[in-house]
C-alpha cells in the first residue's frame, strides 16, 4: 500500500486532502488548465479580458477542482484494473475504496455546474460537455475507455475547458477549425498515453483502441490524428499548424529511435506545457 492511500483511509483531514492532491495527477494539471489559458489569450480583446471574472473562474477551476473530478471517477472504476497496471506506482496514487474519493468527485462536479450563473450561456454546453464525458469516459454503463475509438474520441474533453474560456470572454463559440484541431490533438494524445498500458489491459480484458491495434499501428494512428490537427490549426493560421507538426515528428522520432514508450510517455507534459505556453504567447502577441 501507498504511503498517499494508507494516509487517506487512516489519518485525519490533512492526510485525506494529500491523498485528494496526489490523485488530481499534479504534473497533469495543465492539461485542463493550460487550454483555458490558451482560449482566453485568443479571445482577449484588450489586457482586461485576460482578468475577467469568468476566466479567472473557470482557470481556478480546471486547475484542481476538475481533476480531483476526473481523474476520481476514473480511479473509483478502475480500482481492480489499476491493481495490475505497473504505471500505477508513486506517480499516481491508488485508490483502494476511501470514501473521501466519491465525497469529492460529487462535490467537484457540483462546483462546476455552480459556474454556469457566473459565465455567458455560450459556455454552458462546453461546462457540460466535460462533466458528461468525463464521467461516461470511466463510469458505467458508458464506459467509453473500455469501447475502441469511442475511447479516443471521448477524450475531446480535454479541449472543453479552452472552448469555454473562449465563449465566456467573447461571448460566442470558437471556430470549428480550432475545435477540430484541438480535438484531433487530445484523440491522438489520449490513444499515446494509452501504449504502454496495453498490455495490462490484454491481459485484465480491457479492449482499447491501443489494444485492438496494437503498439506499432498506436503510433500510427496518433500521428495520423496528430498531422489532421496540424492541417486544421495551418487553416486557422499557418504558425499554428507548424507549431502542431511537433507532435507527428516526436512520433517519427520515438519509433525510429526505439525510446520505450513508457519512458517517453513521460516526456509529454513537459512538451506540452512548452507547445501551450508558445500557443498562449502567440494569442497575447496580438493584444501588443
Amino acid at each position: 500500500m501507498t504511503t498517499g492511500s494508507a494516509a487517506a483511509r487512516n489519518g485525519g483531514l490533512g492526510d485525506r486532502l494529500s491523498y485528494l492532491l496526489t490523485l488530481s495527477r499534479p504534473r497533469f494539471w495543465l492539461y485542463l488548465a493550460g487550454p483555458v489559458l490558451v482560449g482566453v489569450a485568443y479571445a482577449a480583446e484588450s489586457v482586461g479580458d485576460l482578468f475577467a471574472p469568468a476566466a479567472l473562474a473557470l482557470f481556478a477551476y480546471f486547475l484542481l477542482p476538475a481533476n480531483v473530478f476526473l481523474y476520481g471517477v476514473n480511479d473509483v472504476y478502475d480500482r481492480d484494473i489499476d491493481a495490475a497496471n505497473p504505471k500505477k506506482g508513486d506517480k499516481e496514487a491508488r485508490y483502494r475504496g476511501q470514501r473521501v474519493v466519491p465525497v469529492a468527485v460529487v462535490a467537484c462536479a457540483l462546483l462546476g455546474l455552480a459556474l454556469i450563473p457566473l459565465v455567458p450561456a455560450a459556455a454552458w454546453p462546453w461546462l457540460v460537455v466535460f462533466l458528461a464525458l468525463g464521467t461516461a469516459y470511466s463510469a458505467p454503463p458508458l464506459r467509453f475507455k473500455t469501447t475502441p475509438l469511442a475511447d479516443s474520441i471521448s477524450n475531446g474533453l480535454y479541449i472543453a475547458p479552452g472552448a469555454a474560456a473562449y465563449a465566456a470572454v467573447t461571448g460566442v463559440q470558437p471556430p470549428l477549425l480550432a475545435i477540430a484541431g484541438g480535438w484531433l490533438w487530445a484523440m491522438g494524445m489520449h490513444t499515446f498515453s494509452a501504449i504502454p498500458d496495453i498490455e495490462p489491459d490484454r491481459e485484465t480484458g480491457i479492449r482499447t483502441t491501443a489494444t485492438v491495434l496494437g503498439e506499432r499501428r498506436t503510433y500510427a494512428y496518433c500521428g495520423a490524428c496528430w498531422l489532421a490537427s496540424a492541417a486544421a490549426f495551418a487553416a486557422l493560421d499557418g504558425r499554428l499548424g507548424a507549431l502542431m507538426l511537433v507532435y507527428p515528428a516526436l512520433i517519427a522520432a520515438i519509433v525510429a529511435s526505439s525510446v520505450a514508450v513508457d519512458r517517453a510517455y513521460w516526456w509529454f507534459p513537459a512538451i506540452n506545457t512548452v507547445v501551450g505556453a508558445a500557443l498562449t504567447m502567440g494569442g497575447l502577441w496580438r493584444l501588443l
